[in-house]
């Protein structure tokens, strides 16, 4: 039976000093995770440097789908929580031989990890076409770069673009954030189906509205300094959130009555070495 802890304010904070801790501990082999995603990134402001009214939309939409790419940092979080080297190993056996951990690939279970990322990939799809249409129907002049979005869409006195831009995003963005808070790292720990994970993330935002809501403020916070930086911040940035992330999941989820997926059964929640 999986079950929601209820959580104090401040302890996302202390999610990201363990995250802090597992980049540390580490080293290149998460910041090459950070590399690649930043640098994903970047293809995607290459593509859409001159189409901005599209790479609003495509950014926030990558955002989306966050949680499936970082699903190797939480397995190297959960190597350091089981006492086992964070290897090269860890990565390549996430990626590559998940079916493994599965009892039947003719079941539901063989593929929740799969399902869930196409939905994410579907909701990231939807919010960029949906964001690249407010822009460019509702936008007094055409958004071809940040200027003009910055002109014409953030500062404009004429209108509510960016207000509606803001709330459609906002009314987007918290259902998924709600469905994804710990889907990924239960998926990946736990031999659940991808219904039974999606209501276990539901339950742990109900049950702790304030703390999850200064969560979802700190990683939109974190993830912006990291564009901020021409992306270079996101390198540091994006792991630090993988690995804190794997323990928001083992604070808000109990989920010791479940069976592991594969490998040592982890530590009982109660055991869990912070």
């Amino acid at each position: 039976m999986l079950e929601a802890r209820t959580i104090d304010l401040g302890q996302p904070l202390v999610w990201l000093s363990r995250g802090y801790r597992d980049l540390a501990r580490v080293g290149w082999l998460s910041l090459a995770h950070g590399l690649v995603l930043a640098g994903f990134g970047a293809g995607i402001l290459a593509v859409g440097h001159d189409r901005f009214w599209l790479l609003a939309g495509a950014i926030s939409g990558f955002l989306v789908v966050a949680p499936v790419l970082a699903t190797s940092l939480y397995a190297l979080s959960r190597a350091l929580e089981r006492g086992e080297p964070p290897s090269m190993g860890v990565v390549t056996r996430t990626w590559l031989n998940w079916q493994s951990s599965h009892f039947s690939k003719l079941g539901n279970d063989y593929w929740c990890m799969v399902q869930f990322g196409c939905l994410l990939a579907a909701a990231a799809t939807g919010w960029v076409l949906t964001s690249a249409a407010l822009i460019t129907l509702l936008a007094p002049a055409p958004i071809q770069t940040p200027l003009d979005f910055l002109h014409h869409v953030v500062l404009t006195r004429e209108g509510w673009l960016f207000e509606l831009w803001l709330v459609v995003g906002a009314v987007l963005s918290a259902p998924i954030f709600a469905s994804s808070v710990v889907t990924m790292p239960l998926l990946l720990d736990r031999r659940v189906t991808l219904m039974e994970a999606v209501l276990a993330s539901w339950r742990t935002v109900l049950a702790n509205p304030i703390p999850m809501g200064l969560w979802a403020t700190v990683i939109a916070a974190i993830t912006l300094l990291g564009m901020c930086t021409f992306l270079l911040g996101l390198i540091p940035l994006i792991p630090l959130l993988g690995h804190a992330s794997w323990h928001a999941y083992r604070d808000l989820v109990d989920a010791s009555g479940v069976p592991a997926r594969e490998g040592p059964t982890p530590l009982a929640s109660g055991e869990v070495a912070h």
